[in-house]
């Protein structure tokens, strides 16, 4: 089966973040990822993954002002320097975590911004970002997430926007964060994509659709799509990041003993 881990921004928030780990552990979880790092001394965290033997998976660069909406800068041609701030915190928070994989939110595109000086902005911001990871020996996915439901207006919207860039830009360490629940949304044919976006793929997560719930509560037949993913040779993480229905403990019954 696929390496699991738990998203702790969705998972066990029945407790308090930093108990999330020891729950994640306890539940057989390997790694953790979470949206952002940032309102938690990086040390703090850094002694809740080793108490546990947890892997970082994956994180987030800094979304702007996610409280008032905002969902990601790197689009926006006003926020240049924000965006390059927040790459710099990223990394301290990369070092000190052990995490050797962020991913980048793209952004809500204004209705007044026109569509090249988005895409513009866009390689520029993630083609300097990704050489100041790549110094680092980091990876950075960028995230296609639907337009259709969860964030009208989010830039990249489909996995082959996020391909056109990756191909425009051309660092080694570029790829593709695949979303189970937004791609069904906003493609469908699952496996089938996933074969063929699989050289780009440095990340998956997941969740069923309609709701945004555990597997087993809505269309996808993840049987079927984790034993794809074995088939393929996939060998990332493939990370829980879903709304539990009831409590976390009684939506794991899709975890492998």
């Amino acid at each position: 089966m696929p390496r699991f881990a738990a998203n702790l921004s969705m998972l066990f928030t029945e407790v308090p973040f930093t108990e999330r780990f020891g729950k994640a552990a306890e539940a057989g979880f390997t790694g953790v990822e979470y949206l952002f790092p940032y309102d938690w001394p990086k040390e703090v965290l850094s002694s809740a993954l080793k108490d546990n033997g947890l892997i970082q998976v994956l994180f987030n660069l800094p979304p702007g002002d996610w409280d008032a909406g905002e969902r990601g800068i790197a689009c926006l041609p006003d926020r240049v320097d924000e965006f390059r701030a927040g790459v710099d915190q990223a990394i301290e928070y990369a070092r000190e975590l052990g995490c050797t994989q962020l991913n980048c939110l793209a952004g809500l595109k204004p209705t007044e911004l026109d569509e090249d000086t988005a895409w513009k902005t866009l390689v520029a911001n993630i083609g300097w970002a990704a050489e100041k990871l790549a110094d680092e020996g980091i990876t950075l996915c960028l995230e296609a997430i639907n337009s259709r439901v969860d964030m009208p207006r989010f830039f990249l919207d489909t996995s082959g926007k996020v391909i056109a860039l990756i191909e425009e830009i051309d660092a080694d360490n570029l790829r593709l964060q695949y979303d189970i629940y937004h791609m069904q949304i906003m493609h469908g044919d699952l496996v089938r994509s996933m074969e063929c976006l699989l050289p780009w793929i440095g990340h998956i997560q997941f969740a069923d659709n309609p709701g945004r719930h555990e597997p087993g509560t809505g269309e996808i037949n993840f049987s079927n799509i984790f034993s794809a993913i074995d088939k393929m040779d996939y060998d990332g993480w493939v990370s829980a990041e879903y709304r539990p229905s009831g409590t976390t403990a009684e939506s794991l019954h899709w975890l492998p003993a």
